[in-house]
């Protein structure tokens, strides 16, 4: 699997910083809020967010739940997304909740929109988003998003949960494969 893999863009460190950097980010934004929320929803968009969520959760000292949503964009060997298919539900309690839909890449932009619209519709207190990479794409540009780890040049990647036809999702490190891996 190794051998598979072109460029690391972000090494296990780097990306270990980042999250930790983002955690402290959001855990300020939160004790921010007024009033203290007591409950936090996090809605980690599956499977590509899996490794992310996992880390982050450990620098939010919030009382939190987590409510995973499955969505599907980039099926088999695809490595353009194919457009957002929900393949889970919500929890239906989200209604005067403080929610975090947390995603691993935001690269068209329909998936993260998608999401939040069928969040929004449950009428939390609040709506906030954050991704671990966003790709240097129009359709990423036009998607706001409360918490960003890296931006990234317009390129496939994986590891860190990040798959390309279901492997690769356990590499440590955000790499680009080389061409002769993704035939």
């Amino acid at each position: 699997m190794r051998n598979d893999v072109d460029c690391i863009l972000f090494d296990r460190d780097e990306i270990a910083a980042c999250v930790a950097a983002i955690g402290r980010a959001i855990a300020d934004d939160l004790d921010a809020l007024a009033g203290h929320p007591t409950e936090i929803v996090l809605v980690p968009i599956l499977t590509g967010s899996m490794v992310f969520v996992a880390d982050l959760i450990r620098h939010l000292p919030q009382k939190l739940r987590i409510g995973v949503m499955s969505v599907s964009s980039y099926p088999g060997r695809s490595i353009e997304s194919k457009g957002a298919l929900i393949r889970g539900s919500l929890p239906d309690d989200l209604a005067g909740k403080h929610v975090l839909i947390v995603d691993d890449i935001l690269d068209t932009g329909q998936t993260l929109l998608l999401v939040r619209q069928i969040v929004e519709e449950h009428r939390p207190a609040e709506v906030r988003t954050c991704v671990l990479l966003r790709k240097a794409r129009p359709g990423a540009a036009a998607v706001h998003v409360d918490y960003v780890g890296f931006d990234i040049p317009d390129a496939f990647v994986v590891g860190y949960g990040l798959d390309y036809n279901d492997y690769y999702r356990n590499l440590p490190d955000l790499v680009t494969l080389r061409p002769e891996a993704m035939r």
